[in-house]
C-alpha cells in the first residue's frame, strides 16, 4: 500500500476574489444611489447619523474587500496534513504533531462541517493560538466547553473540512472520533 498522500488547503481565489468584488460593488452601487437621488443622500457631516452608518459599512466593506484580495494573493498553505502532523496557518505557523493531537472530529457549524481538534493541554498552550471567539472572520476558532481544542473552518478554503478528516484517517486513523 503506497504512503498517504500530503494534504494542502490554501486560500481559494474564486471564494476570496468575488468576496472582495461583491464588496466592492455594493459600496459602488450605495454611492452611484446617493449620486443619482442627491434628495436621499445623507449630508457631509457626522452630525448626520446616515453619513456615519454609510461611512461604517462602506470602510467594513472596503476592508473585506482587501482581506479577500489579499487571501486570494496568498498561495500558502493554511492546513498541511501530512507525516509528521498537522500544520496549522492562517497567520499563526504552529505544527501539531501527531503525539500532541488527542483526537479528531467533524462537528457542524451552522450548515457546514467544521474539522475540531484536540491537543494536549501543554502543546496547546505552548502553541499560543491567539483564538478569539469574537474574530468572525478567522479560521480558526476556540471550541466553546474544550478548552485545549481548535475548530478549523474550512470557508473560504480550497478544501473541505470533510476531505481534512479523510486526510486525517489516512495518516492516524486511531485520532478520529464520531
Amino acid at each position: 500500500m503506497p504512503p498517504p498522500k500530503v494534504v494542502e488547503a490554501r486560500y481559494g481565489t474564486l471564494h476570496n476574489v468575488s468576496m472582495a468584488v461583491v464588496a466592492v460593488l455594493m459600496v459602488a452601487i450605495a454611492v452611484s444611489h446617493f449620486a443619482t437621488h442627491p434628495d436621499n443622500a445623507p449630508t457631509f457631516s457626522f452630525g448626520d447619523q446616515r453619513f456615519v452608518l454609510f461611512g461604517a459599512l462602506s470602510i467594513a466593506m472596503l476592508t473585506y474587500s482587501w482581506v479577500g484580495i489579499r487571501r486570494a494573493m496568498n498561495r500558502q498553505p493554511q492546513i498541511v496534513i501530512d507525516r509528521d502532523g498537522i500544520a496549522l496557518g492562517f497567520g499563526r505557523d504552529w505544527r501539531f504533531s501527531w503525539n500532541e493531537i488527542q483526537w479528531v472530529r467533524l462537528r457542524r457549524l451552522a450548515f457546514r462541517p467544521q474539522l475540531q481538534v484536540g491537543i494536549l493541554p501543554e502543546a496547546f498552550v505552548a502553541a499560543n493560538l491567539r483564538l478569539s471567539m469574537w474574530n468572525l472572520d478567522d479560521g480558526l476558532r476556540p471550541i466553546r466547553g474544550v478548552p485545549a481544542a481548535v475548530l478549523v473552518r474550512d470557508n473560504g478554503l480550497d478544501l473541505r473540512a470533510s476531505a481534512m478528516l479523510d486526510a486525517v484517517k489516512a495518516f492516524r486513523p486511531n485520532l478520529v472520533r464520531p
